[in-house]
């Protein structure tokens, strides 16, 4: 799996295409909805499967900012083995080939991608990568502090016995920010009529008004937050997933020797079981 990811059109390596340069679309927006040209194998979404979150960095770990690796980022993503997947801090550049694109492509994921900011190399955002054909996508957009760009994407993954809504997000830093974003998430009316996974970087490295509100969503079964930040000594339980509608069975940071290279995050990856059907009963 790593070889396919290297030589699926990644930057750096051996499968090099041009490209257009992205237009400087204004932050945020919706820039990117894919399904791959081979799917992966299909399994129910009714019953037990795994999901993950994961800050990228921009791809960036070890190697430092000036040489992005998406290639490394990708081989930690194909460990997982995640049938959904958040992930956050996504660098698509503006030339060459979409690291994005190539490893949706080499997993066999549905992929949608939300841009919060133009970067110097390109749009930096959150995308949600689906096992699932992904049947509608919304964007709300969490950008109360001008210093901060924030963006949450909800993508509708729909089959014919369940039905489910997945929210990727990165929260901001400021603790009074964080807790308007939020308050904003969980009053949308789609998390009170479907089963809802919210995931990503919620910046939560201590309890706050946003970490309590989120409580209201979560049922965790009394498992503890794994820590996930910084990567190569973990410390900070900063990337969650909440769930509401589904049980969580187990959750936990992988850990492994690539993965503490990768990224200044570890990625966070439960085990979730859904039952058929899909709407709450309020």
């Amino acid at each position: 799996m790593q070889m396919a990811l290297r030589d699926a059109a990644l930057p750096g390596r051996r499968r090099r295409r041009a490209r257009q340069a992205i237009p400087r679309t204004e932050s945020p927006h919706l820039a990117l909805l894919r399904a791959p040209r081979r799917p992966a194998p299909k399994v129910p979404l009714a019953g037990e499967f795994l999901v993950a979150t994961y800050n990228v960095h921009r791809w960036t770990g070890l190697n430092g900012r000036s040489r992005p690796d998406p290639a490394r980022a990708g081989f930690v993503i194909s460990e997982l083995g995640a049938d959904l997947i958040s992930l956050q801090e996504v660098l698509r550049p503006d030339r060459g080939d979409d690291p994005l694109e190539a490893l949706a492509e080499a997993l066999g994921l549905h992929v949608v991608f939300a841009a919060t900011r133009v970067h110097k190399r390109g749009e930096i955002g959150n995308a949600i990568l689906s096992r699932w054909p992904i049947a509608g996508v919304t964007m709300l957009d969490l950008s109360y502090n001008a210093l901060e760009r924030r963006v949450a994407i909800a993508a509708q993954i729909k089959t014919d016995e369940a039905e489910l809504d997945v929210v990727a997000t990165h929260l901001a830093l400021a603790d009074r920010t964080r807790h308007r974003q939020v308050k904003s998430l969980l009053d949308h009316p789609r998390l009170h009529q479907m089963p809802t996974l919210l995931m990503g970087d919620m910046n939560a490295w201590r309890q706050c008004q946003a970490t309590l509100a989120l409580d209201q969503l979560r049922e965790h079964h009394n498992h503890e937050w794994p820590a996930s930040f910084p990567a190569a000594s973990p410390m900070l339980a900063l990337d969650r997933i909440y769930a509401r509608g589904l049980d969580l069975i187990a959750i936990e940071a992988h850990d492994s020797r690539a993965a503490r290279r990768a990224s200044d995050h570890l990625p966070v990856v439960a085990r979730v079981k859904l039952e058929g059907g899909g709407h709450l009963l309020e």
